[in-house]
């Protein structure tokens, strides 16, 4: 049940920063919901692939090429979604950096404690 709680906020967070940022789109509320599964897969599987790969980058950049990595993923679920829209890795970064505060504040005000 967490999960899907923490899918869904990801989704409305997302949506809702669409409405903010001129170039990132989705077409629909659902496109949201599907960016969110597919951003869930990808930080499963690709992410830490990548985060092995860059590490050496990482630690010269003390942590900011983390950051290329989100937006990395970000632009990658594009490429999946025919329903979403990114205009640049400038707005990919953006929108990585914006969805994790605004998901991070929203899943700890949402979470059970536990």
């Amino acid at each position: 049940m967490n999960l899907l709680i923490r899918l869904f906020i990801t989704a409305i967070v997302a949506y809702l920063l669409t409405k903010i940022l001129p170039g990132v789109q989705f077409e629909s509320f659902s496109s949201a919901i599907i960016f969110a599964i597919v951003l869930g897969i990808l930080n499963i599987f690709v992410k830490p692939i990548l985060s092995l790969f860059g590490l050496p980058l990482t630690i010269i950049t003390l942590g900011l090429f983390a950051l290329v990595i989100n937006a990395a993923i970000i632009l990658i679920a594009d490429y999946f979604i025919d329903s979403m829209v990114v205009n640049g890795f400038w707005w990919a970064l953006i929108f990585s950096i914006l969805l994790s505060i605004v998901t991070s504040l929203a899943n700890s005000m949402f979470s059970d404690g536990d």
